[in-house]
């Protein structure tokens, strides 16, 4: 039985990549723009699903443990929502196409609280292959392994607030996740 995959672009959004984002990444994120856009048309040319996996808090959400973590960011209604860079031009160009999906999402993780689970299953996908930021990538990666998904990182797709915790990322993604980390062509494995 022939499989799919599924790229799973994880809040590459104006709050975690502009400066001005209300919680920015900053410079990491930023220089990865050419590079996330490339990997979303390529997967996209030859036949993958593409998922946009975006935070969606409401403004006085008290309740959420980010809260208390975290500056307000990517509140629904605001512009920090808004796919950064090229990206949000793929999306105006693709969002009609019935292999791209946007899905809200409250928690770190692309799968809590979601149905990407159920959709990625529908569309026979066995494979993920995850690009964005920081602590959001890392727990999507997690709950992929543990649903049984083969990963793989775009290690110059993926960016972090802090220069250690990617490190430590990528090598979770690796050691632990038994992920592959690819490059931006999306064929040949990094590491």
């Amino acid at each position: 039985l022939l499989m799919a995959k599924a790229l799973i672009s994880i809040d590459y959004t104006e709050d975690f990549v502009a400066d001005h984002g209300k919680l920015t990444a900053g410079a990491p994120a930023q220089a990865i723009s050419e590079t996330i856009n490339q990997v979303t048309r390529l997967a996209f040319e030859r036949g993958d699903y593409i998922f946009f996996t975006i935070d969606a808090h409401e403004e006085n959400d008290v309740f959420h443990p980010e809260s208390k973590l975290f500056p307000p960011h990517n509140i629904i209604g605001t512009s920090g929502r808004n796919l950064f860079g090229k990206l949000a031009e793929f999306y105006q160009e693709h969002a009609d196409d019935s292999r791209v999906f946007w899905m809200d999402k409250r928690h770190y993780s692309a799968f809590s609280g979601t149905d990407l689970d159920i959709r990625l299953r529908e569309r026979r996908v066995d494979t993920v292959i995850l690009t964005g930021t920081d602590i959001c990538v890392l727990h999507t990666a997690i709950d992929a392994y543990n649903l049984g998904y083969q990963i793989e990182v775009v290690k110059p797709a993926v960016a972090s607030i802090w220069p250690e915790n990617h490190a430590f990322a990528l090598g979770h993604f690796k050691n632990t996740l038994g992920a592959k980390l690819v490059d931006e062509n999306l064929l040949e494995i990094t590491e």
